[in-house]
């Protein structure tokens, strides 16, 4: 029996991109939210969220495409780094070896990203319409705070070990004892300059090493399924082997900027065929909204992980999921 498709409208398409700009590259789940949020709302909004487990799926394209504008956002921020890291992939091609923290770093990003990038070649489909439903969405939302909280109490137990003193959200010193005022400190984080990689950030990123390259870029292959964040498990993966939240997150960003932008340039020809009857107006609009999202979110995670921790995305994680793991599964 065959049953309409619902296209999404334009305000649907609004929302959605700011919440995909905004989860796609903090550490909790894009595709999760785009699948949880839409459920949670119920009507029409829902109805996008079942047809997505459908074989051709035009929410599911819109959503995927909306990747191609995050990615953009990504590539300008780190414009300078991309120049840089590039000139350097073909210096090391032509000298047939990589001395530069701009070549290592080229290489790095090349072997993480194969893993990932084959994975979702291959499975990135049938695992997208298999566990893009809400339950299951939940359930890996849980799943992923859990992860977030791992990396977390690893980081500050190896802070720990070798004597570093890298404050949480729970450790912030009070006002009066810290000697700062509340709007002195506003002042100062709304003065600092944001740099999106300086030379130490970079040496430090490129001192990782090929294994741990390798093993940065294959956690990202969770994020296949909804719930699971990339950005988050590159970030954990960057804090098992050794990475500091701030170059954690910087290398996460790194990674994930090639996966992203393939992933929405595959949805391209898609959203040009018959996918794209009756809905690109609202994917041009969508990725707009997703632009601007994705680039304030930039710029608040490029300050936020210099003196705080994945704690606060673990809590949420769990505490959202959780909910809606009663919504979905009991309901």
């Amino acid at each position: 029996m065959h049953h309409a498709v619902y296209h999404i409208n334009f305000l649907q398409a609004i929302v959605i991109g700011l919440l995909q700009g905004v989860t796609e590259l903090f550490p909790i789940s894009s595709l999760g939210h785009t699948v949880l949020v839409p459920s949670w709302i119920g009507g029409s909004w829902a109805t996008l969220v079942r047809q997505e487990s459908s074989a051709e799926s035009p929410y599911l394209a819109f959503v995927v495409g909306l990747h191609l504008a995050t990615a953009v956002v990504l590539l300008g921020f780190y414009f300078r780094e991309w120049v840089r890291l590039m000139r350097g992939f073909f210096t090391s091609l032509l000298r047939r070896k990589a001395v530069s923290d701009q070549e290592r770093l080229s290489w790095f990003i090349v072997i993480a990203t194969v893993p990932v990038g084959a994975l979702g070649i291959i499975f990135e489909h049938q695992f997208r319409t298999l566990f893009a439903k809400p339950l299951a969405a939940a359930i890996f939302l849980m799943v992923n705070g859990l992860i977030l909280a791992a990396g977390e109490v690893f980081r500050r137990r190896r802070a720990g070990t070798q004597g570093e003193d890298s404050p949480g959200p729970l450790e912030v010193s009070p006002v009066g004892q810290s000697g700062h005022s509340a709007s002195s400190l506003a002042r100062s984080w709304r003065d600092e300059r944001i740099v999106p990689m300086d030379a130490e950030g970079e040496h430090v990123l490129a001192s990782v090493g090929y294994l741990s390259a390798v093993v940065i870029g294959a956690s990202q292959a969770l994020a296949l399924l909804a719930g699971i964040s990339r950005e988050g498990v590159a970030m954990v993966g960057g804090l098992f082997r050794g990475l500091d939240n701030e170059n954690a997150l910087r290398f996460s960003f790194l990674l994930s900027t090639p996966v992203i932008f393939a992933a929405g340039l595959l949805k391209v020809p898609d959203l040009l065929g018959s996918l794209g009857n009756g809905i690109r107006g609202q994917v041009i609009v969508g990725s707009l909204a997703a632009a601007a999202s994705s680039l304030c979110a930039i710029i608040f995670l490029s300050r936020y992980f210099r003196t705080r921790t994945l704690i606060p995305f673990a809590a949420y994680s769990l505490a959202f999921g959780f909910a809606s793991v009663i919504r979905f599964g009991v309901f």
